[in-house]
């Protein structure tokens, strides 16, 4: 049994969960947006942080990461049950398709989790809904929460990004803001080369109901986590018989 799952936020840099395989990619006909609120963990209800959710958008492409966990139900239970605590902003949870390659008309992976929200304000009461760039970058530079504030979200997931190889404008663009009203300096996007893999990830193909193709330049990857104050990598193994663990302050 295997189950994958999509982060397209803090998810990136921070998991939060034992994972076996860490996949670089997208998914098509959504875009990030900063609609959601936050009152618990980078903001409160007084001053709720804006995190990340996803707008349905025929033709545009969401960069992020896919992580494969397998080992039975349980094991895939305890994960759920993880992310939903985590992901409590998030009353959807939606079945998406995911590629490697931007020219490829066939899927990596089909049957990928990833959460979703509602986009409207009288169902979802954690939705927000779109706002000028200057009001977004106002809330986000001074609202905090009991697990930080929430311009420190917004430039880990820019920095997440680069790392990938895979920068989101709109991101670029937010952050840039928010510097200029903290008086920081502003950064210029830039593109990370990619690195050509060396290695394969081995699949099945089908598992659990996930339809699975074969990764044509799957790279092993490197991530970062915070544990009391300190920087350490965790390497996601192309095998499953080595789990990459990661250990996580929710953002």
């Amino acid at each position: 049994m295997v189950l994958w799952v999509f982060g397209y936020g803090s998810l990136v840099w921070n998991p939060g969960f034992d994972f076996d395989e860490r996949v670089i990619g997208f998914i098509r006909d959504y875009r990030r947006v900063f609609d959601l609120a936050c009152f618990d963990h980078r903001g409160t209800p007084q001053n709720p942080a804006r995190t990340l959710t996803l707008e349905p958008k025929e033709g545009s492409i969401c960069w992020g990461v896919a992580y494969c966990i397998h080992g039975g139900s349980e094991r895939e239970r305890a994960v759920l049950e993880c992310l939903e605590r985590r992901e409590c902003e998030y009353d959807g949870k939606t079945i998406v398709d995911f590629y490697k390659d931007k020219d490829s008309i066939e899927p990596t992976l089909t049957g990928v989790l990833v959460f979703t929200s509602t986009l409207d304000k009288l169902l979802n009461k954690y939705y927000l809904g779109p706002a000028p760039l200057e009001e977004m970058a106002s809330q986000i530079a001074t609202a905090s929460g009991p697990c930080g504030n929430n311009r420190d979200y917004l430039f880990r997931l820019e920095n997440a990004l680069f790392e990938i190889g895979h920068e989101d404008d709109m991101v670029i663009e937010l952050a840039n803001e928010v510097r200029n009203i903290l008086g920081k300096k502003v950064r210029k996007g830039k593109k990370k080369q990619a690195v050509r893999p060396t290695t394969h990830l081995p699949f099945l193909s089908f598992i659990s109901g996930v339809q699975v193709h074969p990764l044509a330049d799957a790279a092993v990857a490197t991530d970062s986590y915070e544990e009391n104050g300190k920087i350490g990598m965790v390497k996601g193994e192309s095998h499953g018989n080595s789990r990459a663990k990661k250990t996580s302050n929710l953002d």
